[in-house]
């Protein structure tokens, strides 16, 4: 299975841990440096999961069959695209999609198909903004064996989204898009309000941005808050939820819906010392690697006692079911 997002993580930290690794030893030394946080000591003992690719994608494929991230997703593009971008295209022959952060494209061609729904015969031109080339390869490979295609236009951008802001302003030859859609990507982004608002600028009158990510109300966030600073920092990607852009929209005094898309992830081998599965979903939840090896026994004991309780999870027979809850948000032009 292969959901954008999460997965890719990985494919785009080792893109950047190869520029980090060309910097000087003294910039090194400057990040490290930065990186100061409660409990050093016992950090110094533990590193991010992305440390170890195939680890992460281990632990990552465990998440999926325990998780209903994709199905959540899915349900969404389902049940509630079509009415989001139901006036984006009226009277329009062309309708111009703008995918950031477009991965391997699986969700791209979904929602791409409910735009087709909306809009027969329209021509569609769908612009990706992917950074790694691995996943443009894979998005070609998916759009090579998907038929009914015939009225999308492709186009590939190998960059970051900063890379392309740059190079748009560079041109002054801004395009205007009817959709753009965000998807698990701005926790990749160093300065997400400016990204917002470059992107909010691109928005033809009328047309929509989607964003996806994890729930200001999910245990992520609550996770991510409390103990952030005890766990490994990767200077890779950034802890932020919807809780978080939506401070930033209503600062920025954009229009917005957000929709809660519930999901969970079942938890329960976490709690069985020793159990592999248990041990490979705690490295996930922490982005540690060996997290139950190498943490330290008090935060350890912390985490595992909060994942049991209702803010985290939520307790089914003898089941435990991590809130792995997303958010839709929906910015008007």
């Amino acid at each position: 299975m292969d959901v954008k997002g999460r997965e890719l993580m990985v494919v785009r930290a080792m893109d950047w841990m190869k520029t980090i690794g060309k910097e000087s030893g003294k910039d090194l030394e400057m990040k490290r440096a930065a990186h100061c946080w409660c409990g050093l000591e016992s950090a110094m003992t533990m590193r991010s999961l992305l440390s170890d690719h195939s680890h992460y994608v281990e632990s990552f494929r465990l998440f999926l069959e325990n998780s209903t991230e994709h199905q959540c997703m899915m349900e969404f593009i389902q049940k509630k695209l079509p009415g989001i971008i139901s006036s984006i295209g009226d009277g329009k022959s062309q309708i111009n999609v703008l995918s950031v952060g477009g991965g391997s494209g699986e969700i791209d061609l979904q929602i791409l198909t409910k735009v087709q729904v909306n809009y027969p015969g329209a021509v569609i031109h769908n612009d990706v903004i992917e950074p790694s080339a691995e996943q443009i390869t894979c998005y070609q490979e998916r759009v090579a064996k998907t038929s009914s295609l015939e009225n999308i236009k492709f186009t590939w951008h190998k960059e970051t989204s900063l890379e392309y802001e740059g190079r748009m302003k560079a041109s002054k030859e801004m395009k205007k898009w009817h959709f753009i859609h965000m998807i698990q990507m701005l926790y990749y982004v160093k300065d997400i309000p400016a990204t917002i608002e470059f992107f909010h600028s691109l928005l033809e009158p009328g047309a929509k941005l989607l964003i996806i990510l994890v729930s200001g109300c999910s245990g992520w966030a609550r996770l991510w808050k409390k103990y952030g600073s005890r766990l490994p920092l990767n200077d890779l990607c950034l802890y932020v939820s919807s809780a978080d852009i939506e401070e930033i929209l209503d600062g920025a005094g954009l229009k917005y819906q957000s929709y809660e898309l519930p999901s969970h992830m079942d938890i329960t081998d976490c709690f069985t010392e020793g159990n592999k599965k248990g041990e490979l979903l705690l490295d996930f939840l922490t982005e540690t690697y060996n997290f139950s090896k190498t943490a330290p026994l008090d935060l350890k004991n912390e985490i595992v006692d909060d994942l049991k309780k209702l803010e985290y999870s939520e307790k089914k027979g003898d089941k435990y079911l991590f809130n792995n809850n997303l958010s839709a948000i929906v910015i008007e032009s």
